[in-house]
């Protein structure tokens, strides 16, 4: 169990990479920042030179892996960082200087307890990606076939976990202060970040997403996921096909091999929504890097996705909402949008929807109609993240992943196509989508589901009363028999009570004993 002293000073000491940066500013400044937070935040400055203009990405990239992850979800959140420092994460980049060769050749023998040379016939020493969590090479395996070998750095599952013990400590006591603090629900975003990024941390994991992800788009055309090396694959290292393409960030390229960019934009669109809606399973993190596109006859080309650390997942009742509000905020239904709000809990029921369904008029009325160039689905989330407050909308950290691709394939699709109209691109699959699943048919289908497997569970659901509540005898029911204390349970309460006096009498010593160092701290 690491002490509080221990996680204060780390806070103290990242807080002091944020100083440098310029980047404390922004939570000292805050108008909802907690006090205890403001003086943290005076202390951790305390002499440091603070530049004009922060750079948040910067700061994250030093203070280590989980920060940049954390800094990678709070790109999709200006509600909490606001617009500028928003823009700046988005430029994080998940880069590092790589370690020597030999110091990742001895991880991958000891991983698979064997020697290189028995693995892979070569490996070029020279890594084609470094970050902060994996390093990727070029290699040949035994067969000969050209793959990408991806390999933890040593000792970074350790430091994460560090790290991340201090984000709970840290996120547990910003909750308790209640507040603005509570309604963001700090505890429940850093659980996500924990859980998103320990699958990082187990190649294995990753390997298997690889593969559920290329079974689910199986039968969409234009969009592929790697071949694993499941033989050269454990939790330390992974090994998977090589892949030729053009990045798709890379438009001068696209435009050489006669690649129909904005064909290829709807395509990305429309791959992301199959995901998200259709399977309920998406590839999280669609950044520039991690696509490639490789030309095909048709001059559309087919996406072929790279690097699975990160991945979405929704259930159905939740990807029946999305489509609803999707459409709806497509269709101008915006009566519609504020039912599944209050349907889903999102906001608590002592709002109006009528209110509700006006402020959502307020975000996407401007939304209709016009090119992303103009208007975009990020601006839309901004919009619905300022009215979050107004309504007492807790944060979903269910839901954050699932901004966050929003906003990547948007910026890519805009890259490719400036003027695309996301609305129009993902209104008529959304609508083919909610038709089919839940339509007249549909709902009857899963009506008769659900009501044969209720009638088929109804014979044990019998012989479960049964067991618990057996016939009675032929004795008639006693009636209710008055309370009496026993002595020796009245003897300990009163032993009790005098001990509860001494605990209360120490607790509020121990309250005054923080209130004045909290007041020192001042």
């Amino acid at each position: 169990m690491t002490r509080p002293a221990t996680h204060i000073l780390r806070l103290l000491k990242w807080g002091r990479v944020l100083a440098r940066h310029g980047a404390l500013r922004i939570i000292e400044e805050g108008r909802n920042t907690p006090l205890p937070v403001r003086r943290l935040c005076r202390i951790a400055r305390l002499g440091a030179r603070q530049p004009r203009v922060p750079d948040y990405a910067r700061a994250f990239q030093e203070i280590g892996p989980a920060a940049i992850k954390l800094g990678q979800t709070l790109a999709t959140r200006p509600d909490l960082v606001g617009e500028e420092a928003a823009r700046n994460l988005l430029s994080l980049q998940d880069q590092l200087p790589p370690l020597p060769f030999e110091r990742v050749q001895r991880e991958i023998e000891d991983s698979f307890g064997a020697p290189l040379e028995r693995l892979f016939a070569s490996v070029e020493p020279t890594p084609i990606g470094s970050a902060s969590i994996a390093q990727v090479y070029r290699a040949t395996s035994a067969q000969g076939r050209t793959v990408a070998v991806k390999v933890l750095r040593p000792g970074v599952r350790e430091r994460f976990s560090r790290d991340i013990e201090t984000y709970e400590w840290a996120a547990a006591h910003l909750e308790a202060l209640g507040g603005e603090a509570s309604r963001l629900r700090p505890r429940a975003v850093i659980a996500n970040l924990k859980r998103w990024t320990l699958r990082e941390l187990d190649l294995r994991r990753e390997a298997a997403s690889a593969s559920e992800l290329a079974e689910a788009m199986k039968g969409y055309e234009g969009y592929r996921v790697p071949d694993i090396d499941w033989d050269r694959t454990n939790g330390k290292v992974m090994t998977v096909e090589w892949i030729d393409g053009i990045k798709i960030s890379d438009r001068e390229a696209l435009d050489a091999a006669g690649i129909d960019k904005p064909l290829l934009a709807r395509r990305l669109v429309l791959a992301f929504l199959t995901q998200a809606i259709n399977a309920g399973y998406f590839h999280a993190d669609m950044h520039q890097g991690n696509l490639f596109v490789q030309p095909s006859a048709d001059g559309a080309a087919t996406i072929v996705a790279i690097d699975f650390g990160i991945m979405g997942r929704i259930d159905r009742q939740a990807r029946q909402w999305l489509a609803e509000i999707l459409y709806g905020l497509t269709t101008g239904n915006y009566r519609r949008v504020a039912e599944i709000h209050f349907e889903a809990q999102y906001v608590p029921s002592y709002h109006s929807v009528e209110e509700f369904a006006t402020a959502l008029r307020a975000v996407g009325e401007p939304m209709r109609g016009k090119p992303v160039s103009e208007l975009s689905v990020g601006q839309m989330l901004d919009g619905l993240f300022a009215i979050t407050r107004d309504f007492d909308m807790q944060t979903q950290p269910h839901l954050l992943l699932l901004q966050k691709t929003m906003v990547m394939v948007e910026g890519l699709a805009t890259s490719l196509d400036p003027s695309i109209n996301m609305w129009d691109v993902a209104a008529p699959f959304v609508r083919n989508w909610i038709r089919d699943e839940l339509g007249p048919e549909a709902w009857i289908a899963e009506r008769l589901r659900k009501d044969v497997d209720t009638l088929l569970r109804l014979p044990d659901l019998v012989r479960r009363i049964e067991e618990k509540y057996p016939p009675k005898g032929g004795a008639p029911e006693q009636a209710p028999l008055p309370p009496v204390e026993l002595i020796w349970a009245r003897r300990k309460r009163q032993n009790n009570h005098w001990l509860g006096y001494a605990g209360a009498a120490v607790g509020g010593g121990l309250a005054v004993w923080v209130l004045s160092l909290w007041g020192l701290l001042g």
